[in-house]
């Protein structure tokens, strides 16, 4: 019984962790107001506050690491890939 319970408790414990994961696509729309970022997939991202939002420009290709925290995708870091490179 206490092998259940312990089982139990450790499934629940991961189920409320922070999810983390990876996408890249362009820049749909940008959100000052919530500061928030869609891709062109419809998914919508959080942004953190030290955000430049200004560099940010719609049509832009991303790379983003994020993590799903309360069922909010929190972005943990960013790349806009050098389009210049080839």
């Amino acid at each position: 019984m206490r092998t259940l319970i312990g089982a139990v408790a450790a499934t629940l414990l991961f189920s409320t962790a922070a999810f983390a994961g990876q996408t890249e696509g362009l820049i749909k729309k940008i959100d000052k107001d919530t500061a928030t970022l869609t891709l062109d997939d419809g998914k919508s991202y959080k942004l953190n506050a030290e955000t430049d939002l200004d560099a940010l420009k719609p049509g832009m290709d991303i790379v983003i690491a994020y993590d799903v925290t309360n069922g909010e995708n929190v972005i943990t870091d960013m790349e806009l890939p050098d389009s210049s490179a080839n």
